[in-house]
């Protein structure tokens, strides 16, 4: 699939890390990308504003794409490609 063929409905996983704050979203978030297979879609769900600098960051450091985020009444979605 390439990016431009990509759609925020495909993902291979999703994890829920709403309610917990930092650093927690980013720390399960990397647990959850150790399972997938490389090019394999994680889908975040988190409530801490923080996490938005975190999921940037971690994206960049660790190489894996961040496809998208949004920031809807409070909630933070991310998806992110593993590298």
């Amino acid at each position: 699939m390439t990016d431009l063929q990509w759609r925020a409905e495909d993902f291979d996983a999703q994890l829920d890390a709403s309610g917990l704050n930092c650093p927690m979203p980013l720390l399960k978030a990397k647990l959850e990308l150790n399972r997938l297979a490389s090019g394999a879609v994680l889908h975040v769900l988190a409530t801490d504003a923080g996490s938005q600098r975190d999921f940037r960051a971690f994206a960049k450091l660790a190489g894996h794409e961040l496809l998208r985020e949004e920031e809807e009444s409070g909630i933070f979605r991310y998806w992110l490609r593993k590298a």
